[in-house]
């Protein structure tokens, strides 16, 4: 950082009540915070095998089978390693030999590597588009359609649409997931990790399985496929209906997930978080367009997402602007580093208070005119 930027200070009035922007690890509620401190006497360092722990597990996926209004015959399982992991148990374990990808970001292209280079599996259909858009599932021939909810290497959504009653569908949803309505006719299997907008920490996976996906999952798990034992979806169901995994997971992560995923239902539900979420955004968007020097960076205002907004500028350093903004406590603005555009990356995720985004947006201005 230059000295210029070294010698901003922003003025005390224009900071927001907390500088946390980041797309994930996301903001963690102070209120959360307090309640696992409350509570890890008793809770930390047991066997998560123990009532005292099961109860938050049971507690988790009840709670998120209230938040999606999951119907009849539909399962919240979870197991550890985050949905990188579950990528390569998705493989194992839900596609049956071929699948179509929608390729459109970092996130969505990398599940795309993983079937390719399955052994078992036939090569992938792949639809792409370019960095910043969406592009639309066709009808195929293939038992397995993989869809991303919201790419958050990009800050795009996409509509989440069945192509073909006889495919299984599944969607990535781990910036979405606690934020974004969907509708359960349209996917079958809705997997995420906690750590976005659901406000808690990594190295877990959650994923809502429909009747479909449950008999997919039993039959591939029981038959003659090899699978290792950690990405078996079959161990990690049979462990879930007893509210564990089948490994030790972070204890911290399924209490925070669980705090927010009750905040939220007690808010309001899913509405209130994609109200909340769509009126963040919209501060961001809507102050992009009337700013000369910055403009959001997908062009389709529908497919703008309302969890991770990128806006590029023109005219000034994106990285001198996080830089400052870092050095005065508002953090992880910072762009994707493999989309290496010039641009801030902004999570307004349910955590994230409207009032401090309209702060960010303010702290943005006095620092782009300070640089200037």
């Amino acid at each position: 950082m230059s000295a210029t930027e070294n010698s901003i200070s922003l003025p005390t009035e224009l900071l927001p009540g907390d500088g946390r922007f980041g797309s994930g690890p996301s903001k963690v509620r102070t209120e959360a915070l307090q309640s696992f401190f409350e509570a890890a006497p008793s809770y930390l360092g047991t066997s998560h095998r123990q009532d005292n722990v099961k109860d938050h597990v049971a507690r988790l996926r009840s709670g998120l089978s209230a938040l999606f209004n999951l119907p009849e015959g539909w399962e919240v399982i979870l197991g550890n390693g985050g949905t990188t992991s579950f990528w390569d148990a998705a493989s194992f374990s839900l596609i049956e030999s071929s699948s179509q990808h929608l390729s459109f970001g970092e996130f969505s292209s990398k599940f795309v590597t993983v079937v390719e280079q399955a052994p078992h599996l036939q090569e992938p259909e792949v639809i792409v588009s370019d960095p910043g858009s969406c592009p639309s599932p066709v009808k195929s021939q293939v038992d397995t359609y993989a869809l991303t909810h919201n790419e958050t290497s990009t800050g795009v959504t996409a509509s989440l649409s069945r192509p073909d009653p006889d495919g299984l569908v599944i969607a990535d949803a781990t910036s979405a997931a606690g934020a974004i309505q969907w509708d359960s006719s349209e996917v079958d299997c809705y997997y995420f990790a906690p750590q976005k907008a659901l406000a808690s920490d990594g190295g877990l996976w959650l994923a809502a399985c429909s009747p479909a996906a449950i008999a997919r999952i039993e039959v591939l798990c029981s038959g003659s496929r090899w699978i290792p034992a950690s990405l078996d979806l079959g161990i990690a169901l049979s462990n879930s209906r007893k509210d564990q995994t089948y490994n030790t997971p972070s204890l911290a992560t399924i209490f925070l997930a669980a705090e927010m995923v009750d905040w939220i239902n007690e808010s309001g539900g899913l509405t209130w978080a994609e109200d909340r979420c769509g009126q963040s955004s919209g501060i961001i968007y809507r102050w992009a367009e009337e700013r000369s020097f910055a403009r959001p960076f997908v062009a389709n205002s529908r497919e703008r997402s309302p969890v991770v907004c990128t806006i590029d500028f023109e005219g000034v350093d994106a990285d001198a602007i996080s830089a400052v903004l870092r050095a005065n406590g508002i953090v992880d603005t910072e762009s994707y580093r493999k989309l290496g555009r010039n641009q801030l990356r902004i999570a307004t995720f349910p955590a994230v208070e409207p009032a401090d985004v309209e702060a960010l947006c303010a702290c943005i201005d006095y620092v782009v005119e300070e640089l200037g």
